[in-house]
C-alpha cells in the first residue's frame, strides 16, 4: 500500500474490522443491558437465560459481541420498552459496524 494512500485509516467492516473496536462497543451495550437487568421488574425468563448463557452456565461462555448479536432483537426490545435512547444508539452503531 502506498505511503500516501488515504485509505490507511479507514475502517473496514467486511474484511478485517480494523479500527472498529467492536469488543469495546459490545461492552458498552452490555453495560446498558446490565443497568436494566439490575432492576428486578425488568427481568423475565429470557433475561435469566441470557445471564446464564453470558456466564457460561448454559454452554460455552460467549463473548459480548456474539451474545448481543444472537439476541439483538431482545436487546432492542429491552431498550425500546424502557425508552433507553442512549442504549439504542449504541446498539444501532454496534449492529451497523460489527454485526
Amino acid at each position: 500500500m502506498p505511503e500516501d494512500c488515504s485509505c490507511k485509516n479507514k475502517t473496514d467492516r467486511y474484511l478485517s474490522f480494523v479500527g472498529l473496536d467492536c469488543d469495546a462497543k459490545a461492552r458498552k451495550v452490555m453495560a446498558c443491558v446490565d443497568l436494566h437487568l439490575a432492576i428486578p421488574e425488568r427481568n423475565n425468563a429470557f433475561w435469566d437465560y441470557f445471564r446464564q448463557k453470558r456466564s457460561g452456565l448454559k454452554g460455552p461462555k460467549p463473548d459480548d459481541l456474539f451474545l448481543i448479536h444472537s439476541s439483538i432483537n431482545q436487546v432492542r426490545e429491552l431498550f425500546e420498552t424502557w425508552q433507553d435512547e442512549a442504549g439504542l444508539q449504541l446498539l444501532d452503531q454496534l449492529e451497523a459496524e460489527c454485526c
